[in-house]
């Protein structure tokens, strides 16, 4: 998918291979991968996480348990920057910058299990997802969502047959008199 970006030199076609709306869909619903969470700790340094979360309603929740350093993280400043990627070919990737939503407090679990539940159902089997919500039902956690719509949300991936697979780069990382390099 081509796609117009502005750099040094004025406006110019990139092919770079975002992922469509449906491909992200399909991308957030594969079972088992997993999402790196930033946020800024008091001092202002990050802190990284990954963490499992589900995709529902064009958004993405997860939850931290109530004595994790992330959620105090996010108490304080609900700014963040997620990473969901995979290591296999396509090497799909979706990042999203935006402030998250605390739907639940701590206390309010009982009004969200069943989505809890979910979110472990994606990553372990089932009948172990209700076993892992059962032996971790006294430790309490909030629900987060990042509404997508409302994030600034970048997506990539490797080239499919078919597709430009030369030169998909930003033109910033190519040194001057290179092969793809673009004037």
């Amino acid at each position: 998918m081509n796609r117009k970006v502005k750099g040094h030199e004025g406006e110019r076609e990139q092919y770079l291979p975002k992922l469509t709306s449906q491909e992200q869909e399909l991308f957030l619903n594969i079972r088992g991968v997993l999402m790196r969470i930033a946020c800024v700790r008091e001092d202002g340094s990050p802190l990284v996480t990954p963490i499992w979360f589900i995709f529902r309603d064009d958004s993405i929740w997860f939850t931290p348990r109530e004595r994790s350093e992330w959620f105090g993280c996010l108490l304080r400043d609900p700014r963040v920057s997620l990473c969901i990627d995979e290591e296999a070919h396509l090497y799909r990737k979706i990042l999203a910058d935006g402030r998250v939503e605390l739907v639940h407090d701590i206390g309010d679990d009982d009004l969200w299990r069943n989505l809890y539940r979910d979110i472990a159902s994606g990553y372990i089997r089932e009948d172990a997802a209700e076993a892992y919500v059962h032996n971790t039902i006294d430790q309490r956690r909030g629900l987060y969502r990042l509404f997508l719509p409302g994030a600034s949300v970048k997506s990539w991936r490797l080239p499919l047959r078919g597709e430009r697979a030369e030169g998909i780069w930003h033109d910033r990382y190519y040194g001057e008199g290179t092969r793809y390099k673009r004037h």
